[in-house]
């Protein structure tokens, strides 16, 4: 693509930036099948392509229309663009640098503008976030008539709100240690922030799961948000801030002795800490750390194939709808590698028709977009019941939380799924098919059992 920006401009980092980016795309239209805006709305400018020419006129001109500004935050960063894209175009970070810029300078409503900066200071942190969910649950009765009212976006949040919010727990876990296991490996364990309120389970499933694996697991004392709800929301100085705090925390973890990784258990998280090189590449006190930092990142199932998953113990039969989250899929390019555990671990996967589009969660997404977020949510279940799986799974707390409002067919995380196989609780939200579950061993001397009968009876 030609751009057409002065000198003075180029001197300016991030307009160097979004040229390089920029001038990568061939405008070929690949992308387009792959967005889930655009195959919703059939309008160009909720395209890759569209909003990339809209941003190159943002960047050109200085000038932040209405209409760029609209358009752009109709887009859910799900990247199945770049997994398109045959030039390699960088449209994650063109996109992170056009929602800086109009963050700086766009004219939102203030009652969008409020809405931004309420969840900005309130999802990140794990108390916040439980004291509005209890008050989200005495304000859920009333979600129809708030909507009615216009206020669609607080409708749509309250829509998410658990029904069992009140009974809702931050049980931090602990560290879990493997003295006798040869040289084991260590790792820090990310618990996240709306995770860790939502779905607990998830992190001691995952502790167990590695434990289980040899592996010496760190609770990080003063770990928080890894800034990714912050940095979508354009908020990019509160992002670093949130990164650098997670910087330090694991830096003084190392200090007694060094990881073999980092693992965040939610992949929405994961893309973030992998991309912390990027995000604090200018900040002098922190970009060799940062770096250091992400290229410690894996998520679980990466961990667990380069330690070689253990064989699986139980046996259930499950047949199981594996929603690839776009932060994984996508975003950390593991579409494979989850689906090779699960099937490795017993259980037998169906393929969900259009999987590659995003469920419509994308971080605050199902609240700031409600309307696009709906859509994206009853086509993805349509698409999953089509199939009538047992379970869903999927490696991401943003689309177990999305998902779970639209469905009764229950969802688990990857780990809970891997940590059940190998030996670990039948999940909270699988209780009714613990029946189902049969101890391997157990089958194979009935097997045995009955070929020994039947060459008897020969």
């Amino acid at each position: 693509m030609e751009t057409n920006f002065n000198a003075l401009q180029l001197g300016d980092a991030t307009i160097a930036r979004a040229d390089e980016i920029l001038r990568r795309c061939v405008h070929c239209g690949l992308c387009t099948a792959t967005c889930p805006t655009y195959v919703l709305t059939g309008d160009e400018r909720d395209s890759p392509r569209g909003r990339i020419y809209l941003m190159k006129q943002m960047f050109e001109t200085r000038d932040v229309p209405a209409t760029t500004v609209y358009h752009i935050d109709r887009c859910l960063s799900c990247l199945g663009c770049m997994t398109a894209c045959p030039s390699g175009v960088d449209y994650m970070h063109l996109v992170d640098l056009a929602r800086l810029r109009i963050e700086q300078r766009g004219h939102r409503s203030p009652n969008k503008n409020t809405m931004r900066m309420f969840l900005s200071r309130v999802l990140p942190y794990p108390s916040r976030f439980k004291t509005m969910l209890i008050l989200g649950w005495f304000a859920r009765p009333f979600r129809g008539v708030i909507g009615k009212l216009g206020m669609k976006r607080i409708a749509a949040a309250l829509e998410l709100v658990p029904k069992d919010a009140l009974k809702l727990k931050i049980l931090r876990p602990r560290s879990a240690y493997n003295p006798r296991a040869p040289q084991p490996k260590r790792v820090a364990i990310m618990l996240g922030c709306v995770q860790e309120v939502l779905a607990p389970q998830i992190n001691r499933a995952a502790i167990r799961l590695l434990r289980r694996h040899g592996v010496d697991v760190m609770v990080v004392k003063d770990e928080g948000c890894c800034g990714a709800l912050s940095h979508h929301l354009g908020r990019d100085e509160e992002a670093r801030g949130h990164a650098r705090r997670n910087i330090d925390a694991l830096t003084a973890v190392m200090r007694e002795r060094l990881l073999d990784a980092i693992i965040p258990t939610a992949s929405g998280c994961g893309t973030t800490l992998k991309d912390y090189g990027n995000l604090l590449e200018r900040d002098h006190g922190y970009a060799e750390r940062a770096e250091y930092v992400a290229g410690l990142t894996r998520d679980p199932t990466e961990f667990l194939s380069e330690i070689e998953l253990n064989p699986p113990v139980m046996w259930t039969g499950l047949k199981v709808a594996y929603h690839s989250a776009c932060s994984l899929g996508h975003g950390q390019k593991l579409d494979e590698l989850p689906r090779q555990l699960l099937e490795q671990a017993g259980y037998t996967l169906t393929e969900i028709p259009e999987g590659h589009l995003c469920c419509g969660s994308a971080g605050t997404y199902n609240i700031v977009e409600p309307e696009l977020s709906a859509e994206l949510r009853d086509r993805k279940i349509k698409n999953i019941e089509s199939i009538s799986p047992d379970v869903i799974v999927t490696g991401n707390i943003g689309c177990i939380t999305q998902l779970k409002a639209g469905t009764d067919i229950p969802i688990v995380h990857t780990v809970e799924l891997l940590d059940w196989a190998t030996g670990g609780p039948c999940p909270p939200a699988l209780s009714k098919m613990r029946k189902r579950a049969h101890p391997i061993e157990a089958l194979v001397e009935m097997a045995k059992a009955s070929a020994k009968e039947k060459a008897l009876a020969d």
